[in-house]
């Protein structure tokens, strides 16, 4: 028996305001084809499958092709959902999926979580605990008088039993039936020691923040999701975290992105094989000084203008650069790149901080208060260039007519609404300064 184990899609993800759809239809495609290629039995998505609880219409509509294309090819999917996902919006179509040979298991239900997974002549080839991410609701009561460290400790043993109870069952079932066949198991959540990402949100459920990789039950191999970078768990060649199809950070971009191919002779655990996913969006990270970042930056004069480059750019330097937007934008003119993400170095900017902080009103020009205001916004690709553009305009309209020695005290104009919700000190920043 062969499985494909993927995990975190985030269908309907906005990236820094880029929308991923064409590269989640193009993962799809790919998808499909190593389904038809390795000749799969089943594909299990350990959650996440949508970015939000309330999902595009078109992140919607890439799953439910997706789910006809699989019946189409006589392989079962099975969708978990995960910390992102809304158990009502999974659950809306979830019986006519299942006429489609998809299964979707959004709440913690032990009833409903063992299943069987059979190839399309109906053959039974394995059992499935089929765990999605689990809320506290789902497992325990809080009780009067009970420490931080009663209710950590009464959760982790509520997830451990119902992973036992579930592998119980399945143990008893696969008993009954006598077959020579795996017990498969799922979960969403942290496991300790798991590298995370900075797209991977802090996943708690309730005070627990990791669970023991020991506390699973022995089932033959163990299908995680919600750690976006693949690795094994406590060392253990069965316990695995696939990572999410797409970069979905920057700093993602380090590790390659793959599915896991699992492939099981009768009842044992035969081979794990990744399968590279391939980089659909060119993206990448540019660290230095603005002449290396220059340099840098014509290395991606040959990609192409159809697909620009997604930049995350962090600028060393010890200057203050109040224009360092205006001059990266300059450098990257006419270039086949689209910068994302503009920062400066995290010791730069707490330097950068520090001597503001000595700085005074009197040492300041109007302008350079104004200045130092925008640099702790954050203007990321072009509606934020636009943003920031609009500002200055405002600003530089305002002191135009505050300088009008024609017009009178009583007649002088407010600032517009959006410059002072947007870059007004406040009265407390003010005294501060």
């Amino acid at each position: 028996m062969r499985i494909l184990h993927t995990s975190d899609w985030h269908l309907g993800q906005h990236f820094y305001n880029k929308s991923r759809i064409q590269e989640h239809a193009e993962f799809f495609a790919w998808l499909l084809a190593q389904v038809d290629t390795h000749r799969i039995d089943a594909v299990i998505v350990a959650g996440d499958v949508f970015d939000t609880g309330t999902p595009p219409s078109y992140a919607r509509a890439l799953l439910n092709s997706l789910v006809v294309s699989f019946q189409k090819l006589g392989c079962q999917l099975v969708v978990l959902a995960g910390n992102h996902d809304s158990v009502s919006t999974l659950n809306e179509s979830r019986q006519l999926m299942e006429y489609l040979n998809t299964r979707v298991i959004a709440g913690g239900d032990e009833g409903e979580q063992l299943l069987e997974l059979t190839n399309d002549q109906g053959e039974l080839l394995a059992l499935l605990c089929a765990v999605p991410y689990l809320r506290p609701r789902d497992l325990v009561r809080s009780q009067a008088g009970e420490s931080v460290s009663d209710k950590r400790q009464n959760l982790q043993q509520a997830i451990a039993d119902h992973y036992r109870g579930l592998y119980e069952r399945a143990a008893v079932l696969r008993a009954e039936r006598e077959l020579e066949i795996p017990i498969i198991a799922t979960g969403h959540l942290t496991t300790l020691g798991a590298t995370t990402s900075e797209s991977v949100r802090d996943l708690y459920v309730g005070t627990l923040d990791a669970f023991p990789s020991d506390h699973f039950p022995p089932a033959e191999y163990i299908a995680l999701g919600h750690i976006h970078r693949p690795q094994r768990v406590g060392g253990q060649e069965h316990i695995r975290y696939c990572g999410s199809p797409i970069p979905l950070s920057f700093d993602e971009l380090g590790s390659d992105k793959s599915v896991l191919m699992v492939e099981f002779d009768g009842q044992r655990l035969a081979s794990i094989t990744p399968l590279p996913v391939p980089a659909f969006q060119p993206m990448a990270m540019v660290k230095g000084s603005l002449a290396e970042i220059e340099q840098q930056l014509q290395g991606f004069a040959n990609a192409s203008p159809e697909r620009p480059v997604w930049l995350d750019i962090e600028v060393e330097s010890d200057e203050y650069l109040n224009d360092l937007q205006q001059r990266v934008e300059a450098l990257a003119e006419g270039l086949p790149v689209e910068v994302l993400l503009l920062r400066r170095a995290r010791q730069l900017r707490a330097q950068a901080l520090e001597q503001q902080q000595n700085e005074t009103l009197a040492e300041l020009s109007v302008q350079e208060v104004f200045q130092r205001r925008l640099q702790e916004e954050l203007f990321d690709g072009e509606l934020g260039a636009e943003r920031r553009q609009r500002l200055q305009g405002l600003f530089d309209q305002v002191l135009s007519q505050l300088d009008d020695p024609d017009l009178e005290p009583e007649s002088k104009p407010e600032a517009p609404a959006e410059f002072r919700d947007q870059a007004e000190p406040s009265h407390t920043e003010e005294a501060q300064s």
